[in-house]
């Protein structure tokens, strides 16, 4: 009779933890634009070695969420305002097709959680939360967009909303905002009629209004 062999558990490799940890650090602006880290701080931060820190670096530097210069300085991206635009031009035309791909599997339970994480938005603009802003914001938006059934489209949006995610601080300091998105509640009532053509506008003009703003001052 042999011996099982011991049931291995799955573990979450290390440098795959630092990197999800400071990707989504990155994208919900929690980094300024052109701030600086380093190798060592991150393993410290982490409680890892050098390596596993190194290859988050490499993973995120390959997605355009960090920079690495010719010293080998890394940082976080300042982008310029032909970046911004290029950035904004993507999501103009990504996000609106992924809100009409979603919108035939929108039910009632759905459009009510949209409601509240737009509910959430609201607290955080009152309480001036940049970094909660920004988080559930995005939230909101990935919420009706897995809907969509179209992971490769997902996957590429959020590469554009992580190499944007510390412009977005600077983009809510500038916009001053008191409420949520008017586009949001527009959205969320075309949701509601089922009505796709005000829902692809709605959409369109939430995701880009703001950073044209941003890149054209």
């Amino acid at each position: 009779m042999t011996t099982p062999e011991p049931r291995r558990e799955n573990v979450t490799p290390s440098h795959e933890l630092v990197y999800r940890s400071l990707r989504s650090s990155i994208m919900h602006g929690e980094m300024a634009p052109a701030q600086s880290v380093t190798i060592r701080g991150i393993a410290d931060t982490y409680g890892v070695s050098m390596t596993p820190a190194r290859e988050a670096v490499r993973r995120l530097s390959a997605e355009g969420a960090l920079q690495i210069s010719s010293t080998g300085r890394v940082s976080t991206p300042a982008l310029t305002n032909e970046r911004i635009e290029e950035l904004a031009s993507i999501r103009a035309l990504m996000e609106p097709e992924m809100a009409s791909r979603a919108l035939p599997r929108v039910h009632l339970n759905l459009i009510e959680r949209l409601g509240r994480i737009n509910n959430l938005i609201d607290q955080a603009i009152v309480k001036d939360d940049a970094i909660t802003y920004v988080r559930t914001n995005l939230e909101f938006h990935r919420t009706l967009y897995l809907r969509a059934q179209a992971p490769a489209m997902l996957a590429i949006v959020e590469t554009v909303w992580l190499q944007l995610g510390p412009t977005m601080q600077a983009l809510y300091a500038r916009l001053q905002r008191r409420e949520a998105s008017n586009h949001h509640r527009t959205a969320l009532a075309a949701m509601k009629a089922g009505d796709e053509p005000s829902l692809r506008l709605a959409i369109r003009a939430d995701v880009t209004q703001g950073l044209r703003m941003l890149a054209n001052e």
